[in-house]
């Protein structure tokens, strides 16, 4: 966003739902600023829900290859935006976690003390493990579907929750206490939380190709707009940031009934892209513009082309 030889980026919007909300966010290496309706935002959770939004990037792709606090965050972003107090338990957990790690680092450990943040981890912990094993019966139905509609068919997707705790967690906790003080570092509990993504059975990291991690990637995407539309009746502001020159033309005709939705339900869709490769059935719907050496200009659209 920022461009050469300057400090940062501003940027403002008028945010029209069931009220107007005026959001101007400033973002600089030396300060961040946040503002809704004028007034600073101090904490996230006075800002999240606000606007409702789902981004489809090639940074997606780390879903599928990369790290499993990549698929946490997918979890806990989806119960971030439909469940209100999910954002205080994730924060209070974080806190505890942190708490906790810097005691057990301590030469002489304070055992009394590391119970009580143990109790706080524990208590906290089981209303997210609770909460993203919900989330999966929900989610992985809509992911499988997506994978069907981008691929055609071509393999079955399976979402697999894997909590780090499989039984009672306060017995999980104790039995790894020698460990912990091995490693000085808390080794149980839902930071340590992965998503399975399997194709025919399979792991998709290990075993899917290119083409069929990019699918899946943008598949988990596609269910994220549509449990969120399910849920609060209203589809969230889809992004869609050159993802299409990374499709064949079958598998870009797959996002169509997505697009399709929002747009039934009066949502919204900005999409970039360096050539116009979007799919030929959106042509009579598009408002284009073109960017050039930082200057916005519009472009006529033309009915019925690409």
């Amino acid at each position: 966003m920022v461009r050469h030889t300057t400090k940062g980026y501003f940027v403002g919007a008028t945010i029209v739902s069931t009220a107007n909300r005026e959001v101007k966010m400033y973002w600089s290496a030396a300060e961040r600023k946040l503002s809704l309706d004028e007034q600073p935002v101090r904490r996230l959770t006075d800002y999240l829900g606000t606007l409702r939004a789902v981004v489809f990037c090639t940074e997606d792709l780390q879903l599928v290859k990369g790290t499993s606090r990549t698929r946490r965050r997918f979890m806990d972003l989806l119960l971030m935006q439909t469940q209100p107090n999910y954002l205080p338990l994730l924060q209070r957990y974080a806190q505890a976690l942190r708490s906790r790690n810097s005691l057990l680092k301590q030469r002489s450990l304070d055992v009394a003390l590391l119970e009580s943040f143990s109790q706080e981890l524990v208590s906290v912990g089981d209303q997210l493990i609770s909460a993203r094993r919900s989330l999966l019966p929900r989610i992985s139905p809509l992911a499988r579907l997506a994978y069907r509609r981008i691929s055609n068919d071509a393999e079955e997707l399976r979402l697999e929750y894997q909590p780090s705790v499989k039984g009672d967690f306060a017995v999980e906790l104790a039995r790894a206490s020698a460990r912990e003080r091995t490693y000085r570092s808390t080794l149980v509990g839902p930071h340590r939380d992965d998503l399975a993504l399997l194709l025919n059975g399979q792991s998709a990291a290990q075993f899917g190709s290119e083409g069929q991690k990019r699918t899946l990637a943008i598949a988990l995407k596609m269910a994220q707009a549509e449990y969120i539309t399910g849920l609060l009746g209203s589809p969230p502001v889809l992004l869609i940031d050159d993802v299409m020159g990374e499709l064949d033309a079958k598998r870009r005709s797959g996002l169509l009934p997505l697009l399709e939705r929002s747009q039934h339900a009066r949502g919204q869709v900005f999409m970039t892209c360096t050539e116009e490769n979007w799919p030929r059935e959106l042509g009579r719907d598009l408002h284009r513009w073109e960017i050039k050496s930082g200057s916005l200009a519009t472009l006529n659209t033309h009915s019925g082309t690409g």
